[in-house]
């Protein structure tokens, strides 16, 4: 017996160390560039199936056929004890981009984060408004874990003693170089499930790999054309004298407006909320909506999804809502049909169907001490955590539906987001409101595939009121954010008409930010993304070192230093913003020859120039033959079937080509093919001189182009 009992034990040794060994998983490509694997037996409620994102394997299928990136035999699964766990090899050089929406970092190897919905706090240790489970390499290549659970991330952080690149080991006393963080060759991710699925997007450059899985996820969001134009956001209990006041006022003072937020005050009740108008402050709801709309002024409303017992669907949608509540209010599990069909059907009874253009989808990501605990459960029997990484998926997806039925399109704003959401036409914000921060979030929010504003609120100065404007121009979305503050343009005289230049500046650039976020729909490109997704750049890569005490600390980190203060706006802008305080500041220029966006003249060529450029502009780039289509300044975005002139400015020294995009702007009918390309060429004749060229009207499309003037702006401003 003893020899029987003996060979039970060594029989279940290795049973239990098959099961943990690294185990090789075969990957099938889905769409060319992109293969998927699954790791054990993955949930079946996933990231993809909350968002419902479909791929546009039409898009796809037109970008280059590439090889597998990494060698497969270097990439190892385990799946025991309820968890899965992902192994990516990394080389020495390599760098790791992406895991979300951060706002200090660009650079994440090294970094050990929880992927986890949260409000973000002021660490980038994961727990963000999006906290998106891909990540892209330097060398050309991204990486998609499917899960709705929080996911740990090591991301070459982690030393395994069978490492094929060990780091080498040395000894304190002696050497200098020694560290208390040595070189890892790999990501390691434990996701607490008992298998993934996971996407590996091939490039060749990491550009190629973001745009793989934008269209992966169904393309980039394509808002409609007045959604990028300005909007204002009002004190929380204006009534509808109040906002019609308002906006008379943007119109008198000659400051463009396209449409206004409203506030948790147009309801009868919030926090929690009974999702229908406050007749006291609003006494002809359906009438306002209309006044407004009248003016060209549309509406978005603050909500957040916590149902009052005062609401009136209360007592139908509570079977379908969690154990626990928010702020006394009841959740509803958005994954169930009848919970979205009693509480969408509220907002679209008593809101869309009178004209409300949007909502705000406010405080679906936290913080832990408000919303439901990962012990909750739902109906649906989702737990917590699951609903927690997925609600505002949901929110956008299912409000999203009630303006696709109408065959309207809507933009606006919401508090998480997460993997999937890449063509849901919302943008992220939050109360955080670092400046600088703001920006290194709207860097990182190309590599999450998610819209990011850094909003207006309030400023202690002139100075930084318009230090923060011209930052929001120069964004997915120009927005003051006056719900409690009620700031306007014009708050601060002393800028007061720098401002209104700015805000005019947003409009009369509609048609190339149009175009570009049709690029993001279309081709998958982010319409604002990090300079090391951009051709040509190349940083100076330096190690800071992380210890500022008198007292030397082996085990501080030294940290490279990043460009997280520029980014790039479309196809051809560089945008490098300062902040209250500085005069001048270092802008790293790309290869090639670079032009004042302002002025036309030429600024450097892949160097690194320092500016002064005064309070008044914000400092734009414009790549060598870049071309920028401006329409007139008006104080409305375009309407369906209005045409505008358009000045076409050219910069540079190099033949200039551009895609202009066109439709109706408003509907949905631009996935039926009701739109257009019109390619324009500017090169010089045989004389010499710069000649400008577009495409007709494509017959039977939309066409929203009326006279066309050109301008050659590095011409125009060489001495004669």
């Amino acid at each position: 017996m003893p020899n029987l009992k003996t060979g039970l034990s060594l029989l279940c040794y290795l049973l239990l160390s098959s099961a943990l060994s690294a185990q090789q998983t075969p990957w099938k490509e889905v769409a060319p560039g992109v293969w998927k694997t699954v790791v054990g037996s993955p949930e079946s409620y996933d990231l993809l199936k909350a968002s419902g994102a479909v791929p546009d394997t039409a898009a796809l299928g037109r970008m280059q056929r590439v090889a597998f990136p990494l060698s497969q035999n270097e990439i190892s699964t385990t799946t025991a004890n309820n968890k899965t766990s992902l192994r990516f090899p990394l080389t020495r050089e390599e760098q790791l981009f992406g895991f979300g929406l951060n706002f200090q970092t660009i650079y994440q190897r090294g970094k050990i984060l929880q992927l986890h919905v949260d409000h973000y706090g002021g660490r980038d240790n994961g727990r963000t408004h999006a906290p998106v489970p891909f990540y892209v390499s330097s060398k050309g290549y991204g990486v998609f874990i499917n899960s709705a659970r929080y996911i740990n991330v090591y991301a070459g952080s982690g030393v395994r003693k069978d490492s094929k690149n060990p780091p080498l080991e040395k000894d304190r006393n002696k050497d200098k170089s020694w560290s208390s963080r040595p070189y890892s060759d790999a990501v390691e991710i434990q996701v607490p499930a008992n298998g993934v699925e996971v996407y590996l997007f091939a490039g060749p450059t990491a550009l190629d790999a973001v745009r793989r899985y934008n269209l992966f996820n169904g393309g980039g969001a394509l808002p409609p054309r007045w959604g990028l134009g300005f909007t204002q956001r009002v004190k929380t209990l204006y009534n509808a004298q109040d906002v019609k006041d308002e906006a008379d006022s943007f119109l008198l003072k000659g400051y463009p407006l396209d449409y206004i937020g409203l506030e948790p005050g147009w309801q009868s009740k919030s926090y929690p909320g009974t999702f229908e108008w406050d007749t006291t402050r609003y006494p002809e709801p359906a009438k306002f909506v209309k006044e407004m709309l009248d003016k060209n002024i549309r509406l978005n409303l603050w909500i957040n999804p916590y149902v009052s017992k005062s609401a009136p669907f209360y007592k139908s949608i509570t079977p379908y809502t969690g154990s626990h509540t928010v702020w006394v209010g009841e959740v509803p599990d958005f994954t169930m049909p009848e919970a979205r069909k009693i509480f969408f059907g509220q907002l679209q009874k008593d809101q869309v169907d009178i004209g409300v253009s949007g909502y705000k989808i406010d405080e679906v990501d936290g913080y832990d001490y408000y919303l439901w605990p990962d012990i909750a459960t739902f109906p649906s029997g989702k737990d917590g955590e699951q609903m927690r990484q997925t609600y505002g998926l949901l929110a956008q997806r299912y409000s999203e539906e009630m303006y696709r039925a109408r065959n309207q399109r809507t933009y606006g704003l919401v508090r998480a987001s997460n993997a999937g959401a890449n063509s849901f036409p919302y943008v992220i914000y939050n109360d955080y409101y670092n400046h600088e921060d703001f920006i290194t979030a709207l860097i990182n929010s190309g590599y999450a595939g998610v819209l990011w504003t850094p909003e207006v609120r309030v400023s202690k100065t002139g100075e930084e009121w318009l230090r923060r404007f011209q930052t929001v121009i120069f964004s997915p979305m120009a927005m003051i954010n006056a719900w409690s503050s009620g700031t306007k343009p014009w708050s601060y005289p002393e800028v007061a008409e720098q401002v209104k230049k700015m805000a005019l500046l947003r409009m009369q650039m509609i048609p190339y930010w149009y175009s570009e976020f049709a690029k993001y729909h279309f081709e998958g490109t982010p319409p604002f993304r990090a300079m090391n997704l951009e051709e040509g750049f190349a940083q100076d890569v330096k190690k800071e070192s992380g210890n500022t005490s008198l007292e030397e600390n082996p085990y501080a980190e030294a940290t490279t230093k990043e460009i997280k203060d520029q980014y790039m706006a479309g196809e051809y802008l560089l945008v490098a913003p300062l902040f209250t305080g500085q005069k001048t500041r270092k802008v790293v220029l790309p290869k090639g020859n670079w032009y004042d966006f302002y002025t036309g003249e030429r600024v450097g060529n892949g160097e690194v120039i320092t500016i002064t450029p005064g309070l008044d502009k914000i400092p734009v780039y414009v790549k060598d033959g870049g071309i920028i289509p401006i329409m007139p300044p008006l104080l409305h975005a375009p309407a369906a079937g209005e045409k505008v002139d358009l000045e076409i400015r050219h910069f540079g020294e190099k033949n200039g080509l551009y895609k202009l995009y066109d439709d109706d702007g408003e509907s949905y009918n631009y996935e039926k093919g009701e739109y257009s390309w019109r390619e324009i060429k500017v090169e010089k004749d045989k004389n010499g001189k710069w000649k400008g060229t577009i495409s007709a009207a494509v017959k039977g499309k939309p066409n929203t182009i009326n006279k066309i003037t050109w301008k050659f702006m590095t011409e125009a401003s060489q001495p004669r």
